[in-house]
C-alpha cells in the first residue's frame, strides 16, 4: 500500500476544508448533491465518450496503483538475470526454457523462451523493443485519461454554476433566496476546480511515473536477456546492468 499518496489525499483535501472551517465557514454549504452530480457526472460522461473502451478500461484498471503500486525492485531483477545468465552458462540457453514457463513477469518470461527457441539476439531485443513500446504507449494513453478528466471538470464546474444562477435569477421575487441561491451555484465551481487539481492531474502524473519506473525495469530485463543471448559472461553483464539502472558495484 502506498501511504504516501494517501497522505497526499489527506493533506490536500484536509488542507481546503480546515482553511474553510478557520475563515468562519461550514461543511454544509459545500456539500450539495446536485453541484456533484452535475460535475463528476458530466466529467465521467465526457470522458465515456472520448475513450475507446480498451483505452477506458485499462485506465480503471491503473486507477487501483494509486494506492496499491506495482512492486519495481531493478535490485531484485538484476539478481534474477545473474542468477539465470550462470544457469545459461552452466546448463545452456535450453536449459531456460522450463525457467520461462513458470516466470510471471512478462517480458522476462517472453524473453527467456524466444531464447529457449534458439532465436538471434537482434531478433530478441526487437521482439522485446516492441512487446514493451506497445504496453507503454497503451498505458500513457490510459494515464492521459485522467489529464482530460481533469480538463473537463472546471468548465463542467462553470456550467453547474451557471444552472445554479438561472434557478436564483427565476427566484429573484425571493430576496431571502437569493443570497444562499447564489452560494449554493458556485459549489460546482469549487468542486470542477478542486477535483481537477487536488486529484485527477495529480493521479495523472503518478501514474505516468509508475509507467516509466516500470519501462525502465523492463528495458533493464530486455539488455539482460540480450546479454545471455550473446554469451556475455555473468560479471559482465552485472557490470552492464548495473551500470544502467545507477546502482551501485
Amino acid at each position: 500500500m502506498d501511504l504516501l499518496s494517501l497522505l497526499g489525499i489527506f493533506i490536500a483535501f484536509g488542507a481546503i476544508v480546515t482553511g474553510n472551517l478557520l475563515d468562519g465557514g461550514a461543511l454544509a454549504p459545500l456539500l450539495n448533491i446536485p453541484a456533484a452530480l452535475v460535475v463528476f457526472g458530466g466529467t465521467i460522461g465526457a470522458i465515456v465518450l472520448q475513450t475507446p473502451f480498451r483505452i477506458l478500461r485499462r485506465g480503471v484498471s491503473l486507477l487501483g496503483w494509486i494506492i496499491f503500486p506495482p512492486r519495481v525492485s531493478q535490485k531484485d531483477l538484476l539478481s534474477r538475470i545473474l542468477n539465470i545468465s550462470k544457469v545459461a552458462r552452466r546448463d545452456g540457453i535450453l536449459g531456460l526454457e522450463e525457467i520461462g514457463l513458470k516466470e510471471k513477469d512478462r517480458i522476462l518470461r517472453k524473453g527467456l523462451l524466444l531464447l529457449s527457441d534458439g532465436f538471434e539476439p537482434e531478433r530478441i531485443r526487437r521482439q522485446l523493443e516492441e512487446d514493451i513500446g506497445h504496453a507503454e504507449q497503451r498505458d500513457i494513453r490510459a494515464a492521459s485519461i485522467f489529464d482530460h478528466m481533469g480538463g473537463y471538470a472546471p468548465t463542467i464546474g462553470i456550467i453547474g454554476a451557471v444552472m445554479g444562477l438561472i434557478q436564483v435569477m427565476s427566484h429573484l421575487d425571493q430576496p431571502e433566496k437569493v443570497g444562499s441561491g447564489i452560494a449554493t451555484a458556485f459549489v460546482a465551481t469549487i468542486y470542477g476546480v478542486g477535483f481537477a487539481n487536488l486529484l485527477l492531474f495529480p493521479v495523472a502524473g503518478k501514474l505516468r511515473e509508475l509507467i516509466r519506473e516500470i519501462i525502465s525495469s523492463e528495458i533493464l530485463t530486455l539488455e539482460g536477456i540480450v546479454a545471455i543471448a550473446e554469451g556475455e559472461h555473468p560479471s559482465s553483464i552485472e557490470s552492464r546492468l548495473r551500470g544502467m539502472s545507477g546502482m551501485s558495484t
